[in-house]
């Protein structure tokens, strides 16, 4: 019986907490004005550095552009250590300055294509579609943003 009651003391305490351990933001947290991209890659065994390959001629070139007109911020790649474990093995990351910068903009668009140029920009879209499905699958896309607790 004591062990019953004990249990129950434990149970009380512990929803008792959580009942008013609730944080508010901006009073007991901060997010981030800032937004990350993360999309998670499922690439095929034995063609991790394929991928690679191609994305660098693709995504990074095109994230370098970006980047450089000031579009984003900065751009990553992760890749596990265990590239047969979990549903991804792959991680493109792009952070922006603020979701602002995730709404279209003809500007940021046509300034791209212009760097980049329009016969570049085509090619990559084309080695993308008829290469990348043979690679890789993506498992999952997200809008993150950072939290500071206080």
């Amino acid at each position: 019986m004591k062990i019953i009651s004990a249990i129950a003391a434990v149970a009380t305490a512990l929803f008792a907490y959580t009942a008013v351990a609730d944080l508010e933001p901006w009073k007991d947290y901060e997010v981030s004005e800032a937004v990350w991209t993360v999309t998670t890659v499922r690439v095929d065994s034995n063609m991790g550095d394929a991928y690679l390959e191609g994305i660098k001629n693709t995504w990074v070139k095109g994230n370098e552009f970006a980047k450089e007109l000031g579009q984003i911020e900065d751009y990553h790649i992760y890749r596990s250590d265990l590239p047969n474990s979990g549903d991804f093995n792959l991680l493109l990351v792009v952070k922006f300055a603020s979701g602002k910068d995730l709404e279209p903009n003809k500007k940021n668009y046509e300034a791209l294509i212009k760097k980049w140029g329009q016969k570049n920009s085509d090619a990559a879209t084309d080695f993308a579609q008829e290469n990348y499905p043979a690679m890789r699958k993506i498992t999952g896309q997200y809008r993150m943003r950072e939290i500071t607790l206080k």
